[in-house]
């Protein structure tokens, strides 16, 4: 059975966030992300938090734990399509400053100009005097993000060849699953080696001190979301946190550093 199973029994010492123990930990963890917004409302923040990574990889159902119970007026998940003509010729981050954090305010992207990077990249959708202009600008841009009092969170969610095969051919058979189907599917396991390399020189050009990148393995849905949720919440300041919640496993969520990097896969 794959490890992406919704559906796992109460208690299973493979699956330590499985049945039962899923949903109470998930419940005390989105207890905790209320406290967080209480605070980033009270503290006038802004909070940016970066999802990237393959197809299938997770990304959706991270998004949608973290939003379940946090009031929508000072939350907005952003999810950006295809660039219009009239987007191709503006400045390509312009599109993207529009959508950040006002004060009070948490946004999560749902991918984001690192599709430059990786989807653009692979696929031919940018040149390569593009690519170079992005990759030489990007991290500037993030620090005038940062200096400018938005606080940045870089997460890469990383999946094995394996698990996104089966996670795809899933899509194909789950009508609750049908609006997730999209052209580049079929080139996600093609050009695992391309958006290996893309994802590997991406990473390492684009992690910084201020703002660094965050991996997660995902092959098991139930623990990437916990975890992801405990870095948040380890990552945030606020009034009443549970300090033994917030912190993470570090062989699912950890810095990314060039050690990382693998035959093609993220290890910590």
């Amino acid at each position: 059975m794959s490890k992406s199973n919704d559906h796992q029994p109460d208690h299973d010492p493979e699956h330590p966030y499985s049945g039962k123990d899923y949903d109470q930990t998930l419940h005390l963890l989105q207890i905790e992300l209320v406290k967080l917004q209480r605070e980033i409302i009270a503290s006038n923040d802004q909070i940016l938090v970066i999802f990237e990574g393959r197809d299938a990889a997770g990304k959706d159902g991270i998004i949608k734990t973290i939003s379940q119970h946090l009031s929508p007026r000072e939350f907005r998940i952003v999810a950006l399509g295809k660039p219009s003509e009239r987007d191709r010729a503006e400045w390509y981050f312009q599109r993207y400053v529009a959508e950040l954090p006002a004060a009070q305010e948490m946004v999560l992207f749902n991918r984001s100009w690192y599709n430059r990077a990786g989807v653009e990249r692979v696929m031919g959708f940018c040149s390569d005097k593009e690519y170079e202009l992005f990759m030489n600008t990007v991290t500037d841009f993030e620090q005038l993000l940062v200096d400018s009092g938005i606080k940045i969170i870089k997460y890469y969610l990383d999946i094995s060849k394996h698990e996104q095969k089966e996670r795809l051919e899933a899509r194909l058979t789950d009508p609750l699953k049908q609006w997730k189907i999209s052209p580049i599917d079929e080139q996600a396991t093609k050009q695992w080696k391309q958006y290996s390399n893309a994802r590997n020189e991406m990473l390492i050009r684009s992690h910084t001190p201020n703002t660094p990148w965050v991996i997660v393995h995902t092959d098991d849905k139930h623990e990437a979301r916990i975890n992801i949720l405990r870095d948040v919440l380890g990552r945030l300041n606020y009034k009443g946190k549970d300090k033994k919640l917030a912190l993470p496993d570090p062989e699912v969520v950890f810095a990314f550093d060039t050690v990382c990097i693998e035959n093609g896969r993220l290890a910590p």
